[in-house]
């Protein structure tokens, strides 16, 4: 079987007033061996966990950490100014030592892109327009760039990334539209709730999109699968089928991973939809059970 490393989201709903559980989780995560951890990207309230800003969230687990990577999964693109996520993304590569992942995508909620003054209709053309400026930032001192809602004249990036060209990009979407970008800004590809068909497919559509001097088997390929261990009370029902089915065990689990791992996938984010308090016995019961058997 292909190694496979798995990470784990911090998005269940944690206590307000205890802001640093979060915090202890991720380093929970990283002594137990788990390869990234993940934060989404809501501004108003979604109902499924945690809704920070992930730039933020992160930045405080890289002063708790030494080892883990740290995935914005995903980072809605068009709601950040260009130079605004070209900077923030690199303040958080130079702070990290180079382990953030960047996972982005051009988000879908109505409501966050009116409340963010933000045409939602646009929200494609922000997403290759912020990450083509980005990158112009990441690799050259003084940029420039005309774009259709970015310009950059001898623009000089405040804090140029430790990462050369700048943190890897993981761009999630299924269109061929979203896999066309992967192959022009990323680094990889990340979906969300995928089976090995999917991933298969998308192998198969990244290799025929590909163009000239493009190479469809450089892409990282990852993805969010939703786990209920054995066990462990749900606290919503996961958006999708979870892996292992609607019984699981650390066989069928392994299975449903080893599966996506034979398909192409080399990371997995683990989506826990279980409560805080439930958090630490999860992630112990994956890092003993699972993890193992995928090494």
């Amino acid at each position: 079987m292909p190694q496979l490393r798995l990470g784990v989201s911090l998005q269940p709903r944690w206590p307000v007033d205890d802001g640093r559980a979060v915090l202890r989780a991720a380093v929970h995560a990283e002594e137990l061996g788990f390869d990234h951890v993940a934060v989404g990207n809501r501004l108003l309230d979604s109902g499924f966990g945690l809704d920070t800003d992930p730039f933020v969230l992160l930045s405080a687990v890289a002063g708790a950490t030494t080892r883990l990577r740290l995935l914005t999964s995903v980072l809605v693109a068009p709601h950040y100014p260009a130079l605004l996520l070209a900077n923030q993304a690199s303040t958080l590569d130079v702070v990290s030592g180079g382990r953030l992942v960047l996972g982005v995508g051009t988000g879908w909620n109505p409501d966050e892109f009116a409340a963010a003054g933000v045409p939602v209709r646009e929200r494609g053309s922000r997403t290759d327009d912020h990450l083509a400026a980005a990158q112009a930032l990441w690799t050259h001192r003084p940029a420039d760039f005309e774009g259709r809602h970015t310009t950059l004249r001898g623009a000089r990036l405040g804090v140029p990334p430790v990462t050369p060209g700048g943190p890897p990009v993981w761009v999630g979407g299924h269109s061929d539209v979203a896999l066309r970008r992967a192959l022009r800004f990323g680094a990889g590809w990340y979906g969300s709730g995928v089976d090995a068909a999917t991933v298969t497919g998308v192998r198969r559509r990244l290799g025929e999109l590909a163009e000239g001097a493009q190479d469809a088997g450089r892409l990282t390929l990852a993805s969010m699968v939703f786990l209920v261990p054995p066990g462990v009370p749900a606290l919503i029902q996961p958006p999708g089928r979870p892996a292992g089915g609607s019984s699981p065990s650390a066989a069928s689990i392994v299975d449903d991973l080893g599966r996506l791992a034979e398909a192409g996938l080399s990371a997995v984010t683990l989506w826990l939809p279980v409560a805080a308090e439930h958090v630490e016995k999860a992630t112990e019961w994956i890092a003993a059970e699972v993890a193992p058997q995928l090494a």
